[in-house]
């Protein structure tokens, strides 16, 4: 339990930790069983939903996917990792490979080197000398990539080149694990979309560019403003405090910053948390802190909401 944390708030905490709530994380339960359950009414029986629908669907269910693929990287609703990935395996968002999201995100909570390039695996600044090396249309792509419409356009393709690149980068050079998981990944894709294109009112190509990439770049819109650069790693994390849809989707993750500091705590429990001790979280990361999504669209829609180049690394 972090040290930071007033006396009566951790007490408050390990009180939550020990309720039937939190030691048989139901929530989790029924939200996992409640996503199969949806993607296999909309799939099995889409041809009764039509095309539309089945894609207004699946896009959100697949957003609401990756974020419990977060839950369950983070050691929910179990505490074996075996049992977790075998939960959430499956690729419906398609790209990434479970192996490569958990072994990332987890290297991502190393706080002390948080938005750092090169050292955070998901950090989205580049070094100065990476910067100034960069031909003028990749610095044009960055700084689009900065406003809030220029991620939802780019942010995903860009994302996906850089899978691509590191992927295949790695696969030169790598262990026959990497081989191995890679094929199971295709195999387990191809299974996937043959599901959606034997049974769907979609194709397998409109899962991909009309629902999964959709998806992703909605997700994107939360790691939009998520982390900035500063010298103190508990600034470098955003408190955004929406409560609507997208915070549903996400399950609580725009509270950022109490999940970075306390990652095993479930996302039913994050707001509950946050709200306990407002003013003390704000107070932690100096006013880092975001009125809801909607404020992000009016300010950053096509403003930058900082510089692509890390102010301290050259």
């Amino acid at each position: 339990m972090p040290n930071y944390l007033d006396e009566a708030h951790r007490a408050e905490i390990v009180k939550l930790s020990r309720t039937l709530t939190s030691q048989t994380e139901w929530p989790t339960w029924l939200l996992l069983v409640g996503f199969y359950l949806a993607w296999a009414l909309i799939v099995f029986h889409g041809q009764a939903l039509g095309q539309l629908i089945s894609i207004v669907l699946l896009v959100p269910l697949v957003v609401l996917w990756m974020s419990i693929q977060h839950e369950l990287i983070h050691g929910h609703p179990t505490r074996w990792p075996v049992i977790n990935k075998a939960l959430g395996f499956l690729p419906f968002a398609v790209w990434y490979p479970y192996d490569i999201y958990r072994d990332t995100h987890l290297a991502h909570h190393n706080d002390e080197v948080l938005t750092v390039p090169g050292q955070d695996p998901e950090s989205r600044y580049v070094t100065s000398r990476s910067w100034v090396q960069s031909p003028r249309y990749m610095k044009t792509l960055l700084w689009v990539n900065k406003t809030l419409g220029g991620r939802l356009i780019i942010g995903a393709p860009l994302a996906l080149m850089t899978l691509a690149s590191t992927a295949f980068g790695g696969l030169l050079h790598s262990e026959r694990s990497s081989w191995r998981m890679w094929l199971i990944h295709l195999l387990s894709v191809g299974v996937l979309l043959g599901l959606v294109e034997q049974y769907s009112a979609i194709s397998a190509v409109q899962y991909v560019f009309l629902v999964s990439l959709p998806a992703l770049s909605i997700s994107m819109i939360r790691s939009f403003y998520e982390h900035r650069p500063s010298t103190l790693p508990e600034h470098r994390t955003v408190i955004n405090e929406s409560s609507g849809l997208l915070s549903w989707l996400f399950l609580n993750l725009n509270l950022h910053l109490v999940h970075h500091d306390l990652p095993g705590l479930p996302w039913f429990y994050l707001p509950r948390v946050y709200r306990a001790r407002r003013e003390q979280w704000i107070a932690r990361n100096n006013g880092y802190v975001i009125d809801g999504y909607f404020q992000l669209l009016q300010r950053h829609l096509i403003n930058p909401v900082d510089c692509p180049r890390h102010p301290a690394r050259h």
